[in-house]
């Protein structure tokens, strides 16, 4: 799927296996996403699934949260497979898990992990049995779980523990350090918990999500600290678009760069329309430039100024992206290394001949006033000059060759 890169030195964690997928240990930041689709509808769920999975979602959770979203689970798996789509499936469950887990056993079996929230399991001692089914279910099929605690839905019994706790301190914390207390809290003692009833530590991932950027930092900067289950990062709530964007960057770079976090996911708000796999790309382009991990070639482009009144070299830069990524699927299955690539798209003499020549392959289109020439530079050398009405599409050749000569091709079979 992807190369790892060297980067900020990661936090050690227990390796746990979800499907033939590895988190924490010593394996790469895996990217994961969720379905919006109704789960009852299997081939509207599957199509959704193998969209995120061929995006790049190395995981994938679906809700079940009805007897017959639970009933449709397996069927969804079987539709996967017949598309040839292996992607492990997580089921997101609430309230009702235990019940619907022990109803469902064809859904149990094939789902590769769940997801509980110890604050949606039940209320006081129905809490404590429901949680334990769940977990014996886990254990009795040899699943993972991720453990995810949502200050939304934050156990209010534990809440005020903490904070009666608090209120007897020489220098009581504030309301805000308290809540963040009290999300470590629970899901450290619901690991403590599941581990008392049988499941393995290498079999647990914990999560703790909030909505804002400062909480999650503090959050999972003092998780890490008191444990070492591989952990789930993700902004909850994040919103739309550039602010949703904005908000997941800031929060998850901070701790990825100090070697937190093991799992990822940008919880997107889509725009009407928009396409689900947006937030698989953020979260690759995410990791792709702290340079943790790479999946697909990069493109650079200038931002444009008064010397690019043309829009040219944007229509440019973005018809080569799109070109990229559908390329990407069948140029990762033929060659080695093509998705540490470089593409530069620059527009004027300034930068452009420069950006190029460090670009394993790039292209300096003229800015206003200048000669109507676009220089082409592979691995630093001008190799052509292109001009007239179809500059686009002879650069598109240009970079299709370049891989097929630049890149070793797979072995068949491998």
């Amino acid at each position: 799927m992807s190369q790892t890169l060297p980067g900020a030195g990661r936090r050690r964690t227990r390796p746990v296996r979800v499907g033939q997928v590895t988190v924490g240990g010593d394996s790469p930041v895996v990217v994961q996403s969720m379905t919006n689709t109704d789960t009852v509808d299997v081939v509207r769920t599957a199509i959704q699934c193998a969209e995120l999975a061929r995006a790049g979602s190395e995981l994938v959770r679906i809700t079940v949260n009805t007897s017959e979203a639970a009933a449709s689970v397996a069927a969804i798996r079987a539709h996967l497979d017949r598309m040839g789509v292996d992607v492990p499936l997580i089921g997101d469950f609430h309230y009702n898990g235990h019940r619907l887990l022990a109803d469902h056993p064809a859904c149990a079996e094939v789902l590769a992990k769940y997801r509980i929230n110890p604050g949606n399991v039940g209320h006081g001692r129905k809490r404590d049995e429901q949680f334990a089914q769940m977990i014996e279910i886990a254990c009795r099929y040899e699943k993972p779980v991720r453990i995810g605690v949502n200050w939304g839905s934050l156990d209010q019994d534990l809440l005020a523990r903490i904070m009666d706790e608090n209120a007897l301190r020489p220098n009581p914390c504030d309301a805000v350090e308290v809540m963040r207390e009290a999300m470590v809290a629970s899901a450290l003692e619901s690991a403590a918990r599941a581990e008392a009833i049988g499941l393995p530590g290498e079999c647990i991932i914990l999560s703790c999500k909030v909505s804002g950027v400062q909480d999650l930092i503090a959050i999972y900067r003092e998780l890490s600290r008191r444990c070492d289950y591989p952990l789930h990062l993700g902004l909850t709530e994040a919103g739309m678009g550039s602010k949703g964007i904005v908000a997941s960057t800031a929060a998850m770079a901070v701790l990825l760069q100090e070697g937190i976090g093991d799992t990822i996911r940008v919880s997107l708000t889509p725009e009407p329309g928009g396409k689900r796999t947006q937030e698989v790309i953020v979260a690759q382009e995410l990791l792709q430039t702290m340079g943790l991990r790479a999946f697909t070639p990069m493109v650079v482009a200038c931002p444009g100024c008064g010397r690019t009144t043309s829009t040219f070299f944007q229509e440019l830069a973005q018809s080569i992206q799109a070109h990229v990524r559908r390329q990407m699927p069948q140029w990762r299955a033929d060659y080695d290394g093509v998705e540490n690539m470089t593409l530069a798209v620059m527009g004027c003499v300034v930068n452009g001949p420069g950006e190029s020549k460090h670009a394993n392959i790039g292209i300096s289109l003229p800015g206003t006033g200048e000669a109507p020439a676009a220089p082409v530079f592979e691995d630093g050398v001008k190799t052509v000059t292109l001009r007239g009405e179809h500059i686009a599409e002879e650069f598109t050749r240009i970079v299709d060759a370049y891989v097929a000569r630049s890149y070793q091709r797979k072995s068949a079979g491998s």
